[in-house]
C-alpha cells in the first residue's frame, strides 16, 4: 500500500476516533436507551419493511438475541410487531411515535454537537470537508465503482 494512502488512512481513523467522541458525548444526555437497542430503532426506521430475521441479519445476531432486543423496546413502548400484511407468517416491526421523537431528538443533539465542532473550523476547510466526505461516500458505494476524484 502507498505511503501516502496509509498515512491518509491513518488521518481518517484519527477523525473518526474524534468524531465518535463527539456523538457519545451528545448520546450519553439520551434517556437510557442501550446502544444495541438504539441500534434496532435506527434500522428499523431506515427500512419500513424490517422483520425480525432481516433485523437478526443486520445485527448480525441469532434472531432469538434479535427478538430479545425487540421484546425490550416492545415493553418501553418504543416499537410494536405486527402481522406483515403480505405475508400473515411473518412479523414487521413498527417505531411508536415515541421511537421518532427519540431519533430525532438524537439526531439534533447529534446536529448540534457536531455543528459546535465545524464552526471552530475556517469556512475553506469546511468546505473541502465536504467535498472529502463526498468523494468518500462515493467511494464506498458499489454501484459508482468506487472511482474518486484525482486530488
Amino acid at each position: 500500500m502507498d505511503d501516502r494512502v496509509t498515512a491518509v488512512a491513518a488521518a481518517v481513523e484519527t477523525a473518526v476516533e474524534s468524531l465518535v467522541s463527539v456523538l457519545s458525548t451528545s448520546d450519553a444526555r439520551s434517556p437510557a436507551v442501550p446502544p444495541a437497542q438504539l441500534r434496532v430503532l435506527t434500522i428499523v426506521a431506515g427500512n419500513r419493511h424490517t422483520n425480525m430475521s432481516r433485523l437478526a441479519e443486520a445485527l448480525e445476531v441469532v434472531p432469538s438475541s434479535a427478538s430479545r432486543l425487540c421484546d425490550r423496546l416492545e415493553a418501553t413502548g418504543l416499537l410494536r410487531r405486527v402481522p406483515d400484511p403480505r405475508d400473515r407468517r411473518e412479523v414487521r416491526l413498527l417505531l411508536t411515535p415515541a421511537a421518532r421523537r427519540l431519533l430525532d431528538q438524537l439526531r439534533e443533539r447529534r446536529r448540534t454537537a457536531l455543528a459546535a465542532v465545524l464552526e471552530r473550523m475556517p469556512d475553506d476547510d469546511r468546505q473541502d470537508l465536504v467535498r472529502a466526505l463526498e468523494a468518500f461516500a462515493a467511494a464506498t458505494d458499489p454501484d459508482h465503482g468506487g472511482a474518486l476524484r484525482s486530488a
